[in-house]
């Protein structure tokens, strides 16, 4: 009976996966300490509004492709010294599918997909640092013919703020006090990123002195709660007296 090929494959589903799609994310401090959603607007491959995906033209339907009857492959038949060898290829046709698009959507050329302006919305995880990428499932390019979406990658830019510094989930800041209040000490007011907070400027306090405020600083991203605002005293020493000053 001759050498067989196996069993014929079968058609092969349409749809193609779309591309992945990277996005620059600007982020103030406080979106990092707290965490925040931020609403972007990305130009992306979207499904089709017209044929949702088919492909087809409203009203239309692919068809049985004629020349392989809707196997979307075809038989060869070739001679060798063991006799005849039977192998299969994809339909030139309908390529494998199985059916014939007729009359494709003119709205996207048959492609099942158009560019258009998408609204996403990114959840930022407190804590999340410059550099790093938030994955969105399935918010990337719409596929082809009707394919799932790719992923959509937000790269994370923190903007520097004029106050605060960040070192791992603390955050860092330095205040400014005379060095008679220093001297004598002192209750100052200083604006966190929670609201003003009173610090206490103890007596003969040097210049360099950190005072921890715990949990003022950055949510950590894995371990929850979070870190701490340390201030750094710098104590300004007068260059100019007059003589009563002296």
């Amino acid at each position: 009976g001759g050498m067989g090929g196996g069993a014929p494959p079968g058609p092969v589903p349409r749809g193609r996966r779309g591309q992945d799609s990277l996005v620059t994310l600007d982020l103030e401090l406080e979106d990092v300490v707290f965490g925040a959603d931020k609403r972007i607007s990305q130009n992306l491959a979207v499904e089709c509004p017209v044929c949702h995906g088919s492909c087809a033209a409203p009203g239309t339907e692919p068809i049985t492709c004629s020349q392989c009857d809707g196997m979307g492959s075809i038989q060869r038949v070739t001679q060798s010294m063991f006799g005849q060898m039977l192998s299969y290829s994809a339909c030139p046709r309908c390529h494998g599918h199985g059916t014939v698009i007729v009359t494709p959507c003119t709205e996207c050329s048959g492609e099942g997909r158009v560019r258009a302006n998408k609204q996403i919305t990114v959840k930022v995880p407190a804590g999340v640092e410059d550099g790093m990428r938030i994955r969105l499932a399935g918010q990337g390019d719409a596929g082809v013919e009707g394919g799932p979406a790719g992923d959509l990658f937000a790269e994370v830019r923190v903007r520097r703020n004029a106050m605060f510094q960040r070192v791992g989930d603390d955050l860092v800041c330095e205040l400014q006090v005379p060095m008679t209040a220093a001297a004598l000490g002192t209750t100052v007011t200083i604006d966190t990123l929670d609201g003003p907070r009173d610090i206490q400027i103890q007596a003969g306090t040097p210049s360099g002195t950190v005072v921890t405020l715990g949990g003022l600083g950055v949510g950590r991203l894995h371990r929850g709660g979070r870190g701490d605002l340390k201030v750094s005293v710098a104590v300004r020493t007068p260059t100019k007296l007059d003589e009563a000053q002296r």
